[in-house]
């Protein structure tokens, strides 16, 4: 399995890589959250930008990631706008949201996009083209807040991101019992191991999940999320005590 390098943070490789989402609504939200996150010792920023009130004016995003880049200096970013389909804070017709993802991986103001993966193969396809054109990765995600699907469904899911041309495909399932959490994780360890040629994100949400959170190491998955005040998602741990646990984890290992 090959890593995508960021910004020298090589996803993919060694210890899981920790992703602090900031969920601001303005632009002094957003820069704030930034500065406290960078002592943390965090590896990915994910810029939420369904949350952020201007998000419909690019004039004031692009002005809003050049600054955040000069907060973060070489710490790399994720632009993800999350549908409120699959639990972002804002819907969004599906041309709009495939022109915002091609205008921002031209400013070169962050390195990586979000594009949710069941979009449409089409749309998918376009922004991974423009994204690639100016050095972007994208993450395509897949989101289920209310169940979590078959072993067989979750790993069609992931390949299915790959063949559409994603650099790290990423699902994120919800956990009915413990079962559905061993589900995840056993779909994970078979899509590394006979099926994957990049990295793969995989989580189990909610407390339930938490454990898929901190165990990537051991089943496969190369990026985990985690909290710096509000937490974007159910299940996120802080994310200093996740650095902690992945540490402890990896030294055992």
């Amino acid at each position: 399995m090959n890593s995508v390098v960021v910004r020298n943070v090589a996803i993919g490789e060694g210890i899981p890589k920790i992703c602090v989402p900031i969920v601001g609504k303005t632009r002094e939200e957003i820069l704030d959250a930034a500065k406290k996150i960078l002592p943390i010792g965090a590896d990915v920023v994910e810029w939420r930008v369904d949350w952020y009130e201007d998000i419909f004016d690019f004039e004031k995003v692009e002005e809003t990631a050049k600054q955040l880049r000069e907060v973060l200096g070489e710490m790399p970013i994720l632009f993800t706008f999350r549908t409120s389909k699959e639990g972002g804070e804002k819907a969004i017709d599906t041309p709009v949201y495939v022109e915002l993802n091609q205008k921002i991986s031209a400013t070169g103001y962050v390195d990586l996009v979000d594009m949710e993966a069941f979009t449409g193969d089409d749309a998918v396809k376009a922004v991974v083209e423009e994204a690639h054109k100016h050095g972007v990765k994208v993450v395509a995600s897949n989101h289920d807040f209310d169940k979590t699907p078959a072993k067989s469904d979750i790993i069609y899911r992931l390949r299915k991101m790959q063949e559409l041309g994603a650099d790290i495909p990423k699902i994120a399932v919800m956990p009915q019992n413990k079962k559905d959490v061993l589900t995840l994780l056993a779909a994970t360890e078979e899509m590394v191991d006979n099926y994957a040629d990049r990295p793969i994100i995989t989580m189990s949400m909610a407390a339930t999940g938490v454990i898929s959170r901190v165990c990537g190491e051991v089943f496969g998955s190369a990026l985990t999320f985690g909290a710096v005040g509000k937490a974007s998602a159910p299940g996120q741990m802080g994310a200093g005590e996740l650095k902690e646990m992945l540490t402890t984890l990896h030294e055992s290992l």
